[in-house]
């Protein structure tokens, strides 16, 4: 690490008044991990009387319930408040509804403030990772773009249980300057500057945790599953590679360590969205009966369409593509099908 990286680190210790946009559960928690490693945070909440809950009770019973947050957490509808002397800008929206949110707040961002997505997911239409579309929206130097990711569970993390992640950004100043103020005793930010490779770890592995609930829901065992994980990951890295990422990095936090959780977890939003298709429910029912986002859903078909232009090729979450279309059983799902019969390398 540099001399400046350490000053970074130092400086960091002090405390920050950040921002948080998006109330559900893991931008609460997340508020949660900033307040609790020494930040002030000021959470948007859309909903009035959810901000207010959060600010005046402490609690949001919504997405977190049971779970005490820090008097240093306090809540606002009004997002030009809670970006008022915004020092770092994190954001956990649905990620289909995220460009609409920065049009809405471009020219309230403090200058030369980075800002952090929270958020797992490609744009529709355009394939864009949302370190793209912050970018493109906001007219902001890609130096000031991190993102976060890793094995992050919302509620285990809410309930202080230890874990880690990852920040990324092309600048490395940057990613370790956001890593320190998301860093508490419970919670440990590591630090890279591959943000193609950490953000396409945590869109790809939503796709796989989907496959693996439609097994676990048809009532396939452990092998089935094991076989999926290690095919998804094998998928996962082939196509992040393609478009430019490390290897290495889908063999971290952001890419295995986050599938693990994400697949063997029934916290998993994306792991229940497959749970619910294995158990024979219709997509729009599954989208009906999830009360949050499952982003997996939302991504298959943007990332077969990139898979395709780089010419990879992707058969676990193809099926999970003709699943959601109503065009495989899911009984039929399997992780041993390849574009030929021939034996192949792993």
């Amino acid at each position: 690490m540099t001399t400046e990286a350490i000053s970074i680190v130092q400086a960091a210790s002090l405390e920050r008044r950040v921002a948080v946009l998006g109330a559900g559960s893991w931008g609460t928690t997340f508020a949660k991990v900033l307040a609790e490693g020494g930040a002030e945070v000021q959470l948007w909440a859309r909903r009035p009387e959810l901000a207010r809950e959060i600010t005046e009770t402490h609690r949001n019973s919504d997405y977190l319930p049971g779970i005490n947050l820090p008097i240093t957490l306090t809540a606002s509808p009004k997002i030009p408040s809670v970006l008022d002397r915004a020092e770092q800008i994190y954001v956990s929206v649905p990620s289909q509804t995220l460009r609409q949110n920065l049009a809405e707040i471009r020219d309230l961002v403090p200058e030369g403030v980075p800002v952090v997505s929270l958020m797992k997911g490609v744009e529709k239409g355009t394939g864009l990772r949302m370190s793209e579309v912050i970018i493109e929206a906001l007219d902001i130097d890609p130096s000031l773009v991190a993102v976060a990711s890793g094995p992050n569970l919302a509620l285990e993390i809410a309930k202080r249980q230890p874990t880690a992640a990852v920040v990324s950004s092309e600048s490395l100043e940057t990613a370790t300057l956001v890593a320190a103020t998301a860093t508490n005793p419970y919670f440990r930010s590591f630090v890279n500057t591959d943000v193609i490779g950490t953000e396409f770890g945590g869109v790809l592995k939503n796709l796989i945790a989907v496959a693996i609930g439609i097994v676990d829901g048809v009532g396939y065992g452990e092998n089935t599953k094991a076989s999926i994980i290690t095919r998804g990951l094998a998928e996962m890295t082939s196509f992040a590679v393609s478009f430019g990422a490390k290897p290495e990095t889908l063999a971290g936090l952001a890419g295995l360590g986050d599938l693990i959780a994400t697949c063997q977890s029934p916290l998993s939003r994306n792991n229940t969205a497959g749970r619910l298709l294995g158990q024979g429910y219709r997509f729009d029912d599954v989208v009906r009966q999830m009360n949050q986002t499952a982003e997996g859903l939302a991504s298959v078909a943007p990332i077969l369409d990139l898979a395709r232009s780089r010419g990879v090729d992707m058969p676990i979450v193809q099926q999970v593509s003709e699943v959601l279309a109503g065009t495989l059983d899911p009984r039929n799902i399997a992780p041993h099908l390849t574009e030929t019969d021939e034996p192949q390398g792993e």
